[in-house]
């Protein structure tokens, strides 16, 4: 882990201040929602009653799922937005409850008393209400502070920067000191947070306006002073690239390119390889990892990215809703032309290779159990199967169950950062591994034969949005990729990666030295 510090301490600026930034103003965006309402609510059993439904059920929905619903709603945004709705839902429940329950548990007495003495309802809830319920609505800010700096690491598949864009990568990469600094930092943000409105509380218990003041415009101006480092590291260290830039003139206009990855190694590593080729171009880049494949399309479609990787049975089976596969080269021009006349999204071209779900085993289950294809899985008693959960969700999982007669089969649903581990240690009898994953061949895997065509096609394409389709430049230094990059040579970059333990950035090299002459 040490060896690794200096990369991750080098991003730490960046990422740190993605997720304050992102936490602090959905933290101040539920404060300005439940506050209001809660006082409301403390006064109105009927708006009390609803109000707490709602938030309870917002608070009941995944915080991946919430900010996963919230790209669609906010029509393929991604970045910033959707995560900040998400958590801004996520952080109402707390507050809400606490200050409605902190100000009816104030003594009538104590009510009757503030009008006796000529208060108006407004000083009364001003200067005598809020002060007693104050312990309360303050340890519902703290647990509301706790949940959304927390949730707020699962922003990353949503295209927004935060402290998870080392745990997601960590995680697909295998590198677990990522994991470690990345969960670290989460936890010390959110009890660093959670230790400052403490420091508040207690300098207004004791009539320290100013202490409670400072503390305050700390948890606020906190992901300004971090966002500026961020911006000065940022601009000392692309420089260089920048002067390189001004010296070509390829066309690009001054916007970014921004590039877009799933969240597994082959898409970090090509996502590297296009980033790089732009680069040399004279393009400016951006790139927004992690992201899942409904809102990495959708991303694509609404113009929030410009261009990533994906794959054709994905293209074919979730974007088009289409089943049963056809042939490899039928499939790729029925894709293409459907995302060109109903989305303006060029395919760009085929990278070269094919990347599928295959059904695997290991070479001892493989021999001992006397089984070349999917079909024999049949004859065995007890089977389970692991694989990513999109993969259970998709129609070629009940296509394959239906060709070969696998209902009985367990569904073991995980990460495919384990799956491989999995069957290589017999906690499940068969994966569906990735054809292009280095580890296939490093675990002695045997991918079987599929004689029955339940599972399609999946060639890789470079997708372009309709307004990056519009640039030449992008097309131009893109197309040296198209054809080039063969199932062997992909495999042997997601090896590097994957087997080797070595960066991304040494696999897309790798990718780039095969490539460019």
């Amino acid at each position: 882990m040490i060896d690794a510090l200096p990369d991750l301490i080098a991003t730490l600026p960046a990422y740190l201040g993605g997720h304050m930034r992102l936490s602090v103003a959905a933290l101040l965006a539920a404060l300005a929602i439940s506050l209001p309402l809660g006082i409301l609510a403390a006064r109105n059993p009927g708006v009390a009653r609803p109000a707490l439904g709602v938030a309870s059920v917002m608070q009941t929905i995944p915080a991946l799922a919430l900010l996963a619903l919230m790209v669609p709603l906010l029509g393929g945004m991604i970045g910033f937005a959707p995560a900040f709705f998400a958590l801004t839902l996520y952080g109402v429940l707390p507050v809400l409850r606490n200050t409605i329950v902190g100000l009816q548990g104030v003594d009538p007495v104590v009510r009757e008393a503030a009008r006796g003495v000529g208060m108006s309802t407004r000083q009364s809830l001003l200067r005598v209400e809020l002060p007693l319920a104050a312990p309360t609505i303050i340890a519902g800010i703290r647990t509301a502070t706790v949940w959304v700096v927390g949730a707020a690491t699962l922003a990353t598949p949503v295209g927004a920067t935060s402290l998870g864009n080392y745990i997601f990568s960590g995680l697909q990469t295998r590198t677990w000191a990522a994991v470690i600094f990345g969960c670290l930092c989460s936890a010390g943000l959110a009890l660093l947070l959670d230790q400052l409105i403490a420091a508040c509380e207690r300098a207004m218990q004791s009539g320290r306006r100013r202490g409670a003041l400072i503390s305050a415009l700390v948890v606020i101006l906190a992901p300004v002073l971090v966002l500026g480092g961020a911006v000065m590291v940022n601009r000392a260290s692309g420089e260089g690239s920048v002067g390189r830039q001004t010296q070509v003139d390829a066309g690009f206009d001054d916007g970014p390119v921004i590039i877009g990855a799933k969240s597994f190694t082959e898409q970090y590593i090509l996502a590297e390889v296009i980033e790089r080729r732009l680069e040399g171009a004279g393009a400016r880049t951006e790139r927004r990892e992690n992201l899942g494949s409904t809102v990495v399309f959708d991303a694509l479609r609404s113009g929030e990215i410009d261009v990533y990787v994906d794959y054709t049975g994905t293209l074919w089976a979730n974007v088009m809703g289409e089943e049963a596969p056809i042939p490899r080269h039928q499939m790729y021009a029925a894709v293409s032309s459907w995302l060109y006349e109903n989305a303006g999204i060029v395919a760009l071209g085929r990278l070269g290779f094919e990347n599928a779900y295959g059904f695997a085993v290991t070479a001892d289950f493989a021999e001992s159990e006397a089984v070349t294809s999917i079909a024999d899985l049949v004859a065995l008693p007890s089977l389970s199967v692991g694989a990513d959960p999109e993969f259970f969700a998709r129609t070629e999982w009940e296509r394959t169950r239906a060709f070969y007669g696998l209902s009985g089969i367990e569904q073991r649903s995980m990460d495919s950062a384990f799956m491989y581990d999995a069957v290589r240690n017999g906690a499940v009898d068969v994966i569906t591994a990735y054809t292009s994953d280095g580890r296939v061949l490093a675990y002695d895997l045997v991918i079987l034969d599929d004689p029955r065509g339940a599972l399609p096609p999946y060639d890789a394409v470079i997708l372009l949005s309709a307004e990056a389709a519009q640039k030449p430049a992008v097309g131009r230094a893109l197309a040296p990729l198209i054809g080039a990059i063969d199932a062997d040579l992909m495999r042997e970059a997601n090896a590097v990666v994957e087997v080797e333990r070595r960066s991304v950035s040494e696999a897309a090299q790798l990718i780039l030295d095969a490539v460019e002459p």
